[in-house]
C-alpha cells in the first residue's frame, strides 16, 4: 500500500515523494520566488488544509513547515483536530514554528528606537527596510524582530496570527493523542530566528 504523505504550505520548499499543497499556485510561486528553480512538472495542490480530501486515518505523514504561525487561534484547532483525523495510528506530524518566547526576550532587550513607518515597496522589500532599518540585525525592536513577531506583511499571507512556545506545543500534543520524538531549535534559514522543531507520532 503506498504511503500517502502531505506538505502543507509547501512555498518555496515543495519535497519529492510528498503531495505540495499551497495557497499559491505553481505560477503564483514562480513569480514570487523568481530566483528559484522549480521541477518541471511540479504540482501545487490548493487543497483546505481544514478539509483535506483523505478518508480517516488514510495519511502516513504530514509536514508542515513555518505555516501554523499563520493561522488564527480558531483555524489552529481545526487544523489540529484535522490532522488527527486524517493521519493513521504512528503516523507522523512534523513542522516547525518560530519560537515566540525567544523573539519576545531578543525584543524586549532590544533599543526602542522607532525611525520610519513600515514600507512594503519594491525597494523597500529588496532591502529589508521595513521601519527604516536595512539589516536583519536585531539592534532594534521597530525592524525585523517586530516583522518577526507580526509577520513581514509584505504580501497576503504572511501576516502571523498566532505563536507558539515549547510549554504551549507539548500541553497541545499531550492533549490531542500525540507522543512527541524530537523536540529541537535551529535557526531559520541558519542566522535568524530561532524555530521550534517538532517530530511527533500519533497514538
Amino acid at each position: 500500500m503506498e504511503e500517502i504523505k502531505l506538505n502543507l504550505g509547501c512555498a518555496s520548499r515543495p519535497l519529492k515523494g510528498y503531495v505540495n499543497i499551497d495557497i499559491d499556485t505553481i505560477d503564483q510561486m514562480k513569480e514570487r520566488y523568481p530566483n528559484l528553480q522549480f521541477e518541471e512538472g511540479l504540482e501545487i495542490f490548493q487543497y483546505d488544509i481544514f478539509h483535506l480530501p483523505y478518508r480517516d486515518s488514510e495519511v502516513s505523514e504530514v509536514r508542515s513547515d513555518s505555516m501554523l504561525e499563520h493561522l488564527s487561534y480558531l483555524e489552529e484547532k481545526e487544523f489540529f483536530l484535522e490532522m488527527v483525523r486524517v493521519l493513521r495510528p504512528g503516523g507522523r506530524l512534523v513542522f516547525s514554528v518560530p519560537d515566540f518566547e525567544d523573539t519576545v526576550k531578543k525584543w524586549l532587550s532590544a533599543e526602542d528606537d522607532w525611525r520610519e513607518f513600515y514600507r512594503n515597496d519594491d525597494e523597500a522589500i529588496a532591502k529589508q527596510h521595513w521601519f527604516g532599518h536595512y539589516s536583519y540585525a536585531t539592534k532594534s525592536r521597530w525592524g525585523y524582530l517586530t516583522a518577526s513577531l507580526f509577520g513581514p506583511q509584505n504580501s497576503p499571507g504572511q501576516f502571523h496570527k498566532n505563536c507558539y512556545t515549547e510549554g504551549k506545543i507539548r500541553a497541545m500534543l499531550g492533549k490531542l493523542g500525540f507522543e512527541i520524538v524530537e523536540l529541537s531549535f535551529f535557526d531559520w534559514k541558519g542566522d535568524r530566528d530561532r524555530m521550534i522543531q517538532v517530530s511527533s507520532i500519533k497514538k
